[in-house]
This record gives C-alpha cells, structure tokens and sequence, in this order.
C-alpha cells in the first residue's frame, strides 16, 4: 500500500504497527473522520466498536458474526455514540444484483415467494499454501500459513455452520425489504459431512496421506444448507460450499407469483413475456432495467475490482461519510446479516433445530422503509 503513495508521489502517511491493538492509538487522532476495516475477522466488532466510540465513521469489512452477543455490541453501541456504521457489502452493488432489484422494485415478478443465495467459492486454494505465497501453492495453514491461511482456515477446523452469508443474503435482503417492513424470524441448518479440505491435503502434489495436515479433523461441512422464514411469509435459502471442486456462485434465485431469475444459468422467466414453459436468457432484461447507479457511474467503475461493484461501494462509502449521512447499509443491516452464522452453528449443533432471530430493530422494522439505491446518487 505505501509503495502506491510513492507511485503517485505522495506523502505517506502514518503507519501504525507496533502491536495488534496500535490502532486505538490512531483512532485518538482527530483528523480522522472514517476508518475502513478490513482486516480478519476476529477484529471486525471489536475495531468497529472502538471506532464508534473514537466518533469515526467506520466502514466494516463483510463476514460471518461469532456470536448474537458481537451483534448486539454493534448494534448498542450505535445506538449510545450515534457514530454510524457502513457495512461493506459490495455484491448489492453487483450489476445484474441491482438491475433485479430495479425489476423487483418495479413488480417484474410479482409478489416475492421464494429467494435462494450462498457462497459457492472453490476456496482451497486460498485457504492452503505453502507458507510464501498466497494462492494454490501447498497444504499449510495456521502458523506456517501465509496470508488468508495464516487465520481463515482455523475456522474450518474448529467451526460447523455457515460461515460466510453475507455476500448471497445481503442482496436478498434488499429484495424483501429486510429490517425495513419486514424481518428474518427463524432459521434451520443443516451440513454435510467434511471431505473436501482433507482430499485436497493428502491428493497435493505438496501434500499426501503422510502430511502432518492429513490428520487434521475439519469440522466443518463441505456444504451447508440454511433455510430463513421471513415475516411477510418468504421463504429462502443460503448455502455455503467452499471446500470442493466447483465454479464459483452466489446461487441467486429470486422468484415471485409473475416470474423468476437463476443468476447460474443466467436465465429468467416471465408470466405472459417469456415462451411457454421456458427459460429466456436474462441479459436483455438486464440490459433494459440496468440499474439509474451503473447507467451513470459504468464508466467511472471500470477496471475496479470484482467487476466494478467495489467501486460503488467505496463511493458510497465516501460520500456517506464525507456527509455524514446515514449509511445504506447500516449497523441493523450487519447485525441482522451478521447473526445467521452464530444461529446457524447453534442449529446444527442442536439437529438442526429453528433457532430465532433476535429484533436488533427493536421493533422499528415495521416503521422504517427501504432506501437502499433509490435513485443514482449513491
């Protein structure tokens, strides 16, 4: 990241690094109205609450909550400094994602029924290596990891859940209005068993059924399969499914009493506009209700990561907190997205058993409305 100052011949700026929690020591600085955190996971609530208290507008980096009682501390804290809170969640900036909420918002399918997201990543490669480079390099993880591997695979091995939803519920809650008119009630989870990680260890040209790694146990399943109630009646699905061979998905399937969408097969059928009984390829009507955000800001996004979204995002980000403005994505939204991992673990611990959703709203749901991309300002 410095060497990016240098390029650009600016003055670099003041690193902090001299332990894990140096940047309580950056946040005192009063010239710092915001802070990004993007670092792993264990830090997020903790540097986010510490943030809203330092009076920072903080934008949080996206992932699994560890407990309903991390959530609450969000939400809590929000709520006694008044500091905002961005969670940074980039595919509802994703361009197919936006042009389907422009459709949904204009009734192209109808009442919503049934939705269905995940995490669908082939992601062995990231969390293995050989201990020097990041990506499909060797069968290291933990200490003698690099990197993502260094942290991420550690919750392989001890956690059993959906680890990572936010990136498939993020939308979908945007399509159902979540926290605003309507609200997650209870889920059920269900895993697989856990083969993945240990093929890929003792299958690696690195690796082999004599690694010390091939005897690790992960704990985790190779797919998990959550299943949400919501209040107005929807029913969706979320699954996570990192550690096998695979393309990657978010597995987007929004469909209502006029319609439905499968990002998969990049498809989507109308009542009354597509054949009888067929499948029409989506991209025309994606092209025709594209989102008044992409038809403004295409060409300032181009070349940003993940197909353009994380620009948007960032921009949102920035011109939020530039005004100080309520967030799009706010801390009710992170604690909401946030709790389906803790609850999702509890179920499978439990048989699969429903397990509730708190009301981090405290009731509000019913009162407030969805502005999330209303217009093309941000």
């Amino acid at each position: 990241t410095l060497k990016l100052y240098e390029q650009k011949g600016k003055a670099k700026p003041k690193v902090y690094g001299l332990g894990e929690r140096d940047y309580l020591k950056m946040l005192e600085d009063e010239n710092i109205d915001a802070i990004l955190i993007a670092t792993p996971w264990k830090w997020h609530t903790e540097m986010a609450v510490a943030g809203m208290r330092a009076g920072k507008y903080v934008g949080m980096e996206v992932c699994g909550g560890f407990s309903l009682d991390e959530c609450w501390q969000l939400v809590n804290t929000h709520e006694a400094t008044g500091a905002p809170l961005f969670f940074l969640e980039n595919v509802c900036y994703r361009r197919d994602v936006m042009a389907i909420l422009n459709m949904v918002r204009k009734d192209m399918f109808g009442e919503l029924i049934h939705l269905e997201c995940g995490y669908q990543h082939d992601l062995r490669g990231v969390k293995f290596n050989d201990g020097k480079t990041p990506y499909d390099s060797g069968v290291e993880f933990g200490a003698k990891g690099f990197s993502e591997a260094k942290w991420r695979t550690k919750h392989s091995v001890h956690r059993n859940g959906d680890l990572y939803p936010t990136h498939g519920i993020g939308p979908v809650a945007q399509y159902i209005n979540i926290n605003r008119g309507n609200r997650f009630l209870y889920l059920t989870s269900t895993t697989s068993k856990a083969r993945g990680l240990h093929d890929y260890i003792v299958n690696h040209p690195k690796g082999g059924p004599n690694h010390p790694n091939a005897k690790v146990e992960f704990r985790l399943g190779d797919v998990a399969t959550t299943v949400i109630k919501a209040a107005n009646g929807e029913s969706i699905i979320i699954s996570h499914d990192t550690n096998l061979p695979r393309p990657y998905s978010l597995g987007f399937r929004v469909q209502g009493t006029k319609g439905i969408w499968m990002d998969v097969n990049s498809s989507l059928h109308l009542e009354g506009q597509s054949p009888g009984h067929s499948w029409e390829p989506a991209k025309p009507y994606l092209d025709q209700y594209d989102h008044p955000l992409w038809k403004k800001y295409a060409d300032s996004s181009e070349g940003a990561g993940h197909g353009g979204m994380d620009w948007f995002l960032i921009n949102a980000f920035i011109a939020c907190a530039k005004g100080g403005e309520k967030p799009p994505i706010d801390v009710y939204d992170a604690a909401t997205w946030l709790a389906i991992t803790p609850l999702s673990e509890q179920s499978v611990a439990m048989g699969s058993q429903p397990m509730p959703f708190p009301d981090f709203t405290r009731g509000r749901w019913t009162e407030w409305e969805n502005t999330f991309a209303i217009g093309d300002s941000y």
